[in-house]
């Protein structure tokens, strides 16, 4: 028999009624997670899950959570959060502020565990009482030690809250570090048999370390992976106004044609970051801050942010707004060495100080950098339908802001700095109307800037890891109302780094979301050739592929080889001219059906005309595993007779540029295909069997190629391919 879930207790109607911009869909999530919490077993390894995205709304959610769950028999909330000592910071104040009634009124006590009594009264033990605690050995211990003191304690019933779940909880660690990760989860555990009546409740928004966490044994006879999953998931609503991965790194925002979505992006060139770094005086010298193309990158993004909030600031005050609550943010996160944060923060200093002397003395460089991120600002402003100040008056309030000190820059690479920089509501203060802050790995999870509208993002480890990197994400959250003038800075590899990860994020969602992650197949390549299945923990996200209808997988970034000479590739040109025109007609009106063999024969023979020659700049395609893909595809088709065939077409004539418009914010040109024409052959035929494109360019010298025809390949899967995560690189 289900407990029947009470909702008009002291504590969440008082909630309810005290933050009614709490959506409806919030209250509704955290009810729905309560009666399961209330109904469903849970436990450290089997815990109920609050799925969310970053800064989407989590900490409203689990909070709501609480205070209906203290109307429904539970006594003792346990929050445990990262091991930061500003996100513990962070999570007191907040907890402190949205209870404070409850706080006031003696019903409620809030304790920073390493702070907190070492006894208590039975008095003190008649209010609800919340414990905030790092994952962390001390603070766990505390936790373990006061409640093996208190069995009066032991005995109430206590909810357990991980919040961001997949840090330092789980049982394992990738990087090594098993010890610590193994003993954190043991302090759960020992921590949880000490109490009699324990709910478990995970909190995330990154979920891929326990979603994804592997059998005990390594599964090698079926294609379907069925990993652990939570007792159950409640998915965090998330309402129009956020802003999150799929704004950033969606379809809108990779269109040829301009979109609000395609126009955040500017491209920085990758070496820019080295000169981030640290200070050479032999490739840029500080005196030419204005002027170096060295810095191009980094001082567009700081003028453009200072434009976007003066248009901001004329908006707003047109609007009847307070001009001392327009402030906004800028965040550089590039290197995580404190040395490059001192570098970074003399060269910001140097040039704003010359931006205030340009603004004084009427320079006339800054009143065309000026112009130059109004106009590109103002692309993004007629989009989206807001008011276009004019340049005048954009120019004065700029040249104000400047001459007024209006500018306030902030080092932060110490935990310490951080929680002297919270306000009251746990977010990092806006001290003046322009904040621009420089930090490393102490501004990523939880931590809040409210109104960041320009973000400048230089990290570059050696392999991209999903939770890391998108918690990076500070730019996402509720920003709709600054889309138009927000800018996000980083180089072509970061950002194709970043597009997979989305898109591999947005699948795993989804099939969360549909109940159907239990048949997402998790596959690689192996040593033969062929695809196998594959544990998902040991998939390196960076380096994995989202199979699903209609994915496309082609080279970008590539150049190709020189027409004659020792690598001249204009011999294999004339045979794949020969072996195609054989095969398919060009420009047929319809494409034939191959062999796979056949189709990995034509892509390995292409493979050698094509050469990556920036390593740093864009990732090598891989052609082995296009290769395996396209066998792992046509494998899924239902009828067994046509498995092993792919469709095929080729068109001669092509004549695409290599690089993008200046414009854009890709380098390399992404669409050598069209949704006119392939798009309408794969929607036609790719049905149950993939199709593979050979497009025959010019290669023209005018178009930035190397004066000699190629062959550029599209391979796009068919509609009813099963979504799969194909993993290029693995662990182990």
């Amino acid at each position: 028999m289900s407990i029947v879930l009470k909702k008009n207790g002291q504590f969440y109607k008082k909630f309810k009624e005290e933050n009614p911009k709490f959506s409806k869909e919030t209250f509704r999530c955290a009810e729905d997670a309560v009666e399961a919490l209330l109904n469903k077993s849970t436990t450290s390894d089997r815990p109920g899950m609050l799925l969310g995205k970053v800064q989407s709304g989590k900490t409203r959610t689990f909070i709501s959570v609480l205070a209906l769950a203290f109307d429904n028999g539970f006594d003792i909330a346990i929050v445990l959060s990262k091991n930061s000592k500003a996100l513990i910071q962070q999570t007191y104040k907040r907890l402190r502020k949205d209870f404070e009634t409850f706080v006031d009124e003696k019903e409620l006590e809030i304790y920073d565990i390493m702070s907190a009594p070492r006894k208590f009264s039975k008095f003190e033990l008649e209010s609800k009482l919340i414990f905030v605690a790092k994952k962390q050995d001390d603070n766990l211990q505390r936790l373990i030690d006061l409640f093996g003191l208190h069995k009066s304690m032991a005995d109430k019933r206590v909810i357990i809250v991980d919040d961001e779940a997949d840090s330092a909880s789980i049982g394992y660690s990738r990087k090594g570090d098993i010890k610590n990760a193994n003993k954190i989860a043991m302090q759960i555990s020992e921590l949880r048999s000490l109490i009699s009546q324990v709910s478990f409740l995970q909190v995330t928004a990154t979920p891929y370390s326990l979603y994804l966490q592997p059998a005990e044994v390594e599964v090698s006879n079926v294609l379907e992976f069925k990993p652990v999953r939570p007792v159950f998931t409640k998915l965090v609503p998330v309402p129009n106004e956020y802003v999150g991965g799929d704004t950033y790194f969606g379809e809108l925002s990779r269109s040829a044609d301009d979109t609000l979505e395609s126009l955040i992006h500017y491209r920085v060139d990758h070496y820019e970051f080295d000169r981030l770094k640290k200070f050479d005086g032999r490739v840029f010298k500080l005196e030419d801050s204005l002027v170096s193309p060295k810095i191009e990158g980094y001082r567009t993004a700081l003028i453009t942010f200072i434009v976007g909030s003066c248009i901001q600031r004329i908006n707003g005050s047109n609007a009847g707004k307070n001009s001392k609550k327009l402030l906004y943010s800028f965040l550089l996160h590039s290197e995580a060495g404190k040395s490059a944060h001192d570098w970074q923060e003399q060269l910001t200093n140097e040039l704003v100080r010359q931006l205030v002397q340009a603004a004084k003395t009427g320079n006339v460089v800054l009143r065309d950098l000026i112009q130059t991120s109004y106009d590109d600002l103002s692309r993004s402003l007629k989009l989206d339908d807001k008011p276009i100040p004019s340049f005048e008056d954009v120019f004065r309030e700029v040249v104000k802001a400047l001459s007024d000190d209006y500018i306030t820059i902030t080092k932060v690479n110490s935990e310490e700095n951080v929680i002297d920089m919270l306000d009251d509501a746990g977010q990092l203060k806006l001290r003046s109307p322009l904040n621009i802050f420089l930090g490393g790995q102490v501004l990523d999870r939880g931590i809040t800037l409210t109104n960041l509208i320009g973000f400048y993002y230089g990290r570059r480890p050696n392999r991209f890891q999903q939770d890391t990197v998108l918690q990076h994400s500070r730019m996402y959250g509720y920003r709709r109302d600054n889309l138009a003038v927000t800018r996000f800075y980083t180089s072509q590899s970061i950002r194709a780094a970043m597009q997979q990860m989305e898109e591999f994020d947005s699948t795993l969602r989804k099939a969360i979301e549909t109940g159907a992650d239990k048949s997402v197949q998790f596959i690689r390549q192996g040593k033969d050739g062929t695809i196998v299945p594959c544990s998902p923990n040991k998939i390196l996200v960076s380096t994995t592929q989202t199979l699903r209808p209609y994915k496309r997988l082609l080279p970008i970034g590539f150049q190709t080889g020189y027409r004659t000479g020792v690598k001249g590739i204009g011999k294999t040109i004339e045979h794949l001219d020969a072996e195609v025109e054989k095969i398919v007609q060009f420009g047929a009106p319809k494409p034939v059906l191959v062999s796979v063999e056949v189709a990995q024969g034509l892509l390995r023979q292409i493979a050698s005309t094509l050469l990556f020659e920036d390593a740093d700049d864009v990732s090598p395609f891989d052609w082995e595993a296009a290769c395996a893909a396209i066998a792992h595809l046509s494998a899924q088709n239902p009828e067994k007779k046509q498995r092993g065939k792919i469709w095929l077409w080729a068109a001669t004539g092509r004549n695409s540029a290599r690089l993008a418009s200046s414009s854009s914010h890709a380098k390399y040109i992404e669409t050598p295909d069209s949704e006119k024409t392939e798009g309408r052959l794969a929607k036609t035929y790719a049905i149950d069997t993939p199709i593979l494109f050979l497009l025959r360019q010019e290669g023209k010298a005018d178009k930035g190629w190397r004066d000699t025809p190629f062959y550029w390949p599209v391979i796009r899967a068919q509609a009813n391919t099963p979504t799969a995560i194909f993993a290029t690189d693995t662990v182990g």
